[in-house]
């Protein structure tokens, strides 16, 4: 305010002064050597001087709220952000240090709880009530033990690790290289006797911890010889199956024979379709071959299918390889020598038979 009252003053006596030297008339009402009427005005009506200058209504406004973390930021602050919202169960994931997607979102959600305005981006008051409402993280939350394996891994060192479960007496079934429940409840198994938390999911302290109790396993304890089915005599096989080329398949023996002009050259274990779902009896064509196969409908693997009536098949199944016969198909025809079922998928022809019988 100061400079401007000053500046007014100078015009004013700088207009005062051009009227003396270039002699302006009483015509025009001056008179000569006075002070001009707005002179006169700006003099009387200038502001005193308040000593605050000319910024001082911007110097009043309060400044923006700094960021301190967002989006795309990568560091060890951004992990102890992601662990202390973990300790909120507003992060569900792993520290990872990167600020994603997956952390505006759990932003979002703190800043949502807290009352704050939802914005994903960590400001100093979100920070400030943040780090009051949680404690330092442990080095343990801000880097948990990676997961090695888990539920649906299939996998030679799955297999691995069934042979070396095995080799405790927590895994009694031969190794399959397919995580499943046996596969997790012998996990869970190991953990508890070996005071681990018991989660069913192979984390790096499991792992380590049950490498040191075990060796190595041999190739024959990872890939032991299946027990294959001796081959049936062709005279105990439905008449349908004697001629041709024909997938001959015995809900009574729950094996499947591959026969072809009455000799039989392969045997294998099957398993069928639930109560709810069964598999179908009959003679069938095989219509449709389909090695990669992905079920849409279940949305499972279906390797080397072999489909023969509708959306039923005979396949390889992880399942069944895994867990017997303790579980069941949604109606298709399910094999668990994997070795064998591409053989046999190599062999057969669309066109073949398919007879299902009990």
């Amino acid at each position: 305010m100061r400079s401007a009252y000053v500046r007014r003053l100078a015009v004013s006596a700088a207009a005062a002064t051009a009227l003396l030297l270039t002699g302006c008339s009483a015509e025009e009402g001056q008179a000569s050597g006075a002070p001009t009427e707005a002179a006169e005005r700006e003099e009387t009506t200038a502001p005193p001087d308040d000593g605050e200058g000319d910024d001082g209504a911007e110097e009043s406004e309060e400044p923006a709220e700094q960021v301190v973390l967002d989006f795309g930021d990568e560091s060890d602050l951004v992990r102890e952000l992601q662990a202390r919202l973990e300790q909120l169960g507003h992060f569900a994931a792993r520290p990872t240090g990167y600020y994603g997607d997956v952390t505006v979102g759990a932003v979002s959600e703190y800043q949502r709880a807290a009352g704050f305005e939802v914005s994903g981006t960590v400001f100093e008051s979100t920070w400030a009530a943040l780090t009051g409402a949680t404690a330092a993280p442990t080095e343990e939350q801000l880097y948990p033990p990676q997961q090695v394996m888990g539920y649906g891994d299939n996998s030679d060192q799955v297999r691995e690790l069934q042979a070396r479960l095995k080799q405790l007496g927590h895994f009694a079934d031969n190794p399959t290289g397919y995580y499943g429940d046996v596969t997790a409840a012998a996990v869970r198994a190991y953990q508890e006797a070996a005071g681990i938390e018991a989660t069913g999911t192979v984390f790096e302290p499991t792992w380590d911890a049950l490498r040191a109790e075990t060796t190595t396993p041999t190739r024959d304890e990872t890939h032991p010889p299946l027990e294959v089915p001796e081959v049936e005599p062709a005279q105990g096989l439905d008449e349908r199956c004697l001629e041709g080329r024909v997938l001959c398949i015995s809900k009574t023996s729950n094996t499947m024979a591959w026969v072809v002009d009455g000799e039989v050259r392969m045997t294998v274990d099957v398993r069928f379709g639930a109560e709810e779902t069964p598999t179908r009896e009959g003679v069938f064509d095989v219509y449709w071959k389909s090695r990669n196969h992905h079920s849409t409908l279940y949305d499972s693997p279906m390797p080397y299918a072999m489909f023969f009536d509708g959306g039923q098949a005979v396949h390889y199944s992880e399942d069944f390889a895994a867990n017997g016969y303790n579980g069941a198909s949604h109606g298709c025809v399910n094999v668990r020598d994997e070795a064998a079922i591409a053989e046999l998928f190599d062999a057969v022809n669309e066109g073949d038979r398919v007879v299902v019988y009990w």
